[in-house]
């Protein structure tokens, strides 16, 4: 089983190897409380920006745990980051599309106030429902033993996600109704791409037309209807089957 990882700050430059690092604060009292990591066992502590160290444990209290540095690593930003757009979903469904957004390596996730999206962010609930978001990127980005924690925007209006195409080399919008396919398009090798994800209800027509007087492309990823849940990750696993990486 490959090692536990816990998100913290670390120093700059990274402890050299054979220093001890201290995981305290609420990571700290996890892995020592609730994990119950215990002296000998091999974890990583990574920054959320790419950095990270291996260490053995090698002292423990209640809320935090010491570990002697036995190895660093780094993930570099790769030549083409993926950045989704996904609609406010229902219940659990944005849970469901952002644990395997992060799982799949996006860089950036932009919350969407689709016009058809059931789900609004207003006042007090867009403050903790984005915290929400933030949390369930975390979770997922320790799940998955990355080093780099997606950035979760602020939630974007239609207007502004438009806006934000001219700052992609390729922004995809998914839609059961195009004629073009994912798997048929030159994808770009460096830079970065943009997919956009609809609500249950699905893209407007006047927002699918925004999007592509922008620049966007109208695309199909599968032969089925899919649910936001799951549309981003088919797309982003598919992109990445092209040969692309993300970060």
């Amino acid at each position: 089983m490959t090692d536990p990882v816990f998100l913290s700050e670390l120093a700059d430059p990274l402890p050299e190897i054979g220093t001890t690092v201290v995981l305290d604060g609420s990571e700290g009292r996890h892995a020592a409380t609730v994990r119950r990591i215990g002296p000998g066992e091999s974890v990583i502590i990574a920054d959320g920006a790419g950095r990270g160290v291996r260490g053995t444990v090698v002292a423990t209290t209640k809320t935090s745990i010491d570990l002697e540095v036995t190895g660093l690593l780094t993930s570099d930003q790769p030549p083409l980051t993926i950045t989704v757009a996904q609609a406010l979903a229902k219940g659990d469904r944005s849970d469901i599309a952002l644990e395997m957004i992060t799982e799949l390596g996006a860089g950036t996730i932009i919350p969407w106030q689709a016009s058809r999206s059931i789900v609004r962010w207003q006042g007090e609930r867009a403050t903790k429902s984005h915290a929400r978001w933030l949390s369930t990127v975390r979770e997922a980005t320790k799940q998955s033993r990355r080093l780099r924690v997606p950035e979760v925007t602020p939630v974007a209006s239609t207007k502004q996600l438009t806006s934000m195409i001219a700052d992609h080399e390729l922004t995809l919008v998914l839609h059961e109704e195009a004629t073009e396919r994912l798997a048929d398009l030159r994808l770009p090798q460096t830079g970065a791409i943009m997919i956009i994800v609809g609500p249950e209800g699905g893209i407007a027509p006047s927002e699918l037309d925004a999007f592509t007087a922008a620049g966007g492309r109208s695309v199909v990823i599968s032969d089925g209807v899919l649910r936001t849940s799951t549309a981003a990750a088919v797309a982003i696993a598919g992109v990445l089957l092209r040969g692309t990486g993300t970060g």
